[in-house]
C-alpha cells in the first residue's frame, strides 16, 4: 500500500488517486528526464551499428518504476586509424560538384533532384516526412548509421526494417574531408558521403537540425536530405491485448494510476513493464482491505517537443478504456508545444481484479 508521503515525493513515476481530473503531462519528469548522449553519429563516422535489446529495455524500465515506487524520494566507433593525423578517410561513393568548396555542394543540383525524385517514392510501408533539405535528423531516438554505395532508400529502409524498434530513417548526401584533419591538413579536398541513419520515432523536419560542422578548417555540410517514417504499429506485448490505436492520449474520467515518461527510442514494452512493475509493487502492498492498484491497461505514445521527438510517454490506469477517451492531443508550456503521436492501448489479460 501506498503512503500519502510516498505518493507526494515520487520522483520518477507520478502517481494520482483515481478520479475525474484530466491526465495532463507531468512537464517536470519529461524535462528533468536524463537525455540520451547521443543524439546523432559523430562527424566523422561512417558507421555505427548499435543493438537495440528490447527485453533488457523491458527489465530496465520495469527496475526503473520499482525503484521510484520504493523510493523516498558517444562512444565513438571510428575504425583504428582513421581518426589518425592526415590519415585517409573512407567511402566517398557520391557524386559531386566540380568546384570542391561548400558553397557548391550545396547548390549542387543533382543532390536535389535524387532527394525530389526519391521523396516522391517512398518506399512500401513508409511515407515521405520531408525531402530535399540541408540538414540531417538529430534527436533523442538516435539507432545507427552506415554508408552507402548509393542514394538508395530501399536499401536504408531494409537497414531500418531489421533493426528492433526502428521506425523511420533518414538519407542525405554529406560533404566530408578525404583526410582527417590536422595541423598538416588542415583543409583537405572534399568527397561525398551518402549517409544512412535510423531513428526509433518518427522523423520530422523539425528534428533536421545538424547543418553541419567544422573538422578544423573543413566545412562538412549536408544535401539532398530526406526523413522517412514507418506506418506499422507498435509491437503486441506479451500478456496483454493490443495495440488499439488511438487518435490522441487517453483523458479518462477515473481509474487513473500515474506515468512514466523514458526518453529516446519509442518502445510500448518500456511501457508494459511499467505497468507489470507497478501491479507488482502494489501486490506486495495492498490496501488495509486486501486491496490494490493493477495496472489493468496502458496507454503508449511518442512525445515531442516543438514536433522534435523526446521519448515514449506511459498512462497506467486500472481498467481499459476505448478509443473516444482518446481526447489529448498535446499541450502548451509556454510557448512549446508538446504533442501526441504514434498512441496506442494495451489491455492486460487476464485482468488483474486488484484483491488479494
Amino acid at each position: 500500500m501506498r503512503s500519502t508521503c510516498l505518493v507526494a515525493v515520487l520522483a520518477g513515476l507520478a502517481y494520482a488517486a483515481p478520479s475525474p481530473a484530466p491526465q495532463f503531462l507531468n512537464f517536470d519528469e519529461v524535462e528533468g528526464a536524463d537525455v540520451p548522449t547521443v543524439t546523432g553519429p559523430p562527424i566523422d563516422a561512417v558507421s555505427q551499428p548499435i543493438t537495440y535489446d528490447e527485453g533488457a529495455a523491458k527489465a530496465s524500465a520495469a527496475a526503473e518504476v520499482t525503484d521510484d515506487l520504493s523510493s523516498p524520494q558517444k562512444r565513438d566507433l571510428a575504425p583504428r586509424g582513421v581518426n589518425d593525423p592526415c590519415s585517409p578517410q573512407p567511402d566517398g561513393y557520391g557524386p559531386k560538384p566540380t568546384v570542391d568548396s561548400p558553397a557548391a555542394f550545396l547548390a549542387y543540383q543533382p543532390f536535389a533532384d535524387t532527394a525530389n525524385a526519391a521523396g516522391a517514392n517512398p518506399p512500401q510501408g513508409y511515407q515521405t516526412s520531408f525531402q530535399n533539405l540541408q540538414a540531417s535528423v538529430n534527436a533523442n531516438s538516435y539507432m545507427g548509421l552506415t554508408t552507402l554505395k548509393t542514394y538508395d532508400t530501399i536499401k536504408c529502409q531494409q537497414l531500418c526494417d531489421a533493426a528492433n524498434l526502428c521506425t523511420g530513417f533518414n538519407i542525405y548526401f554529406e560533404r566530408d574531408p578525404t583526410l582527417a584533419p590536422a595541423d598538416g591538413c588542415p583543409n583537405p579536398a572534399g568527397f561525398t558521403n551518402i549517409k544512412c541513419t535510423l531513428w526509433g520515432s518518427g522523423v520530422t523536419k523539425e528534428a533536421a537540425k545538424n547543418k553541419g560542422q567544422y573538422r578544423r578548417n573543413f566545412q562538412v555540410v549536408i544535401a539532398g536530405s530526406n526523413g522517412y517514417t514507418k506506418n506499422n504499429p507498435p509491437d503486441a506485448q506479451t500478456g496483454f491485448t493490443g495495440p488499439t490505436e488511438f487518435g490522441g492520449a487517453i483523458n479518462a474520467p477515473g481509474d487513473y494510476i500515474g506515468q512514466k515518461f523514458f526518453p529516446g527510442v519509442y518502445d510500448a514494452g518500456k511501457c508494459a513493464g511499467a505497468c507489470q512493475a507497478n501491479t507488482a509493487y502494489d501486490k506486495r502492498h495492498p490496501n488495509s482491505d486486501g486491496t490494490y492498484d493493477a495496472c489493468n491497461f496502458f496507454n503508449v505514445y511518442m512525445l515531442s517537443k516543438n514536433n522534435v521527438p523526446q521519448g515514449t510517454y506511459c498512462s497506467l490506469y486500472t481498467k481499459p478504456w476505448e478509443k473516444k477517451y482518446s481526447t489529448n492531443y498535446g499541450q502548451y508550456r509556454g510557448n512549446d508545444y508538446y504533442s501526441v503521436s504514434s498512441s496506442y492501448g494495451y489491455s492486460l489479460n487476464p485482468q488483474d481484479p486488484g484483491h488479494i
